[in-house]
């Protein structure tokens, strides 16, 4: 099915835009709280074992930040950031169906000779799979080993990269990895972290003490999002780069961008 071109060109700007920004937010109060993580640790291993205080300073204001370890009392306000995921996720997909679905920038025939309608399945079914494949594996006794996890998931996106690059055009190869990998941010978020969260502050409005297991669940899956979330970026990017996706041994270049992005990821986690 295709649009009219100038419809798509205003769906397209709108949802970049907004996907855009929308990633930013995300991605932003991401780090933030791991980057105040970090300086709690900082202050727990100088203040015998206290997590203390965070004082920072921004837009003419002074800030000071205490953590709690878990919930003792409902507070008069609690703020939740769920949002944020949600509309890049949708607007990724919006964008996902007007530029390849409907763009004819899914499909490149001398890889697999098949219908927009097949190929558009095939996507959908490998952004469900991909996060089968992950959940399944954090809940398996691999996620509990930190090491072995990354390894493992490591090999799983050459699989991916090597097997997107035999069902979709080159680009949309590359897009498509960093589609599941926000697919699995975005479930990470509404699937396993705010539920979690939510059975947390639920069993304090019953007068029951919280189970701490949810929060160290739900922080793990916070810390994958934040290793996700610079291979996105590339991949948001990655279609002004006909040199990488171009490449003969395009999902080879892919697997390693991902790799330093992981990598960027652990530098930035410790700043």
């Amino acid at each position: 099915m295709r649009i009219n071109p100038l419809v798509s060109e205003w769906i397209n700007l709108a949802a970049r835009w907004a996907h855009v920004f929308a990633a930013i937010l995300w991605v932003g109060s991401t780090y933030f709280f791991t980057w105040l993580d970090g300086r709690f640790e900082e202050a727990a291993r100088t203040a015998e074992g206290k997590h203390g205080e965070v004082w920072m300073v921004h837009s003419g204001g002074f800030y000071v930040v205490e953590k709690q370890k878990g919930l003792e009392r409902l507070p008069p306000a609690l703020h939740w950031f769920r949002w944020e995921a949600a509309t890049t996720w949708l607007t990724g997909m919006v964008l996902l169906v007007v530029v390849y679905y409907m763009g004819g920038a899914l499909v490149d025939r001398d890889v697999w000779d098949v219908g927009a309608g097949t190929a558009a399945a095939a996507s959908l079914a490998v952004l469900a799979a991909g996060w089968v494949v992950y959940d399944l594996l954090v809940l398996s006794p691999l996620g509990k080993n930190e090491k072995v996890f990354a390894a493992v998931a490591f090999m799983l996106v050459v699989v991916a990269s090597y097997g997107l690059t035999r069902l979709f055009s080159a680009r949309a190869a590359y897009v498509h990895l960093g589609a599941i990998f926000g697919t699995i941010m975005a479930a990470n978020v509404w699937q396993r972290i705010l539920p979690a969260q939510s059975r947390m502050v639920a069993a304090l409005k019953e007068g029951h003490k919280p189970d701490e297991a949810h929060d160290a669940r739900a922080k793990l899956r916070s810390k994958h999002n934040t290793f996700m979330a610079v291979p996105v970026v590339f991949t948001m990017i990655s279609h002004h780069f006909t040199s990488a996706y171009g490449h003969e041994y395009n999902w080879v270049i892919l697997s390693a961008l991902v790799l330093a992005g992981w990598v960027a990821a652990k530098f930035i986690r410790r700043a």
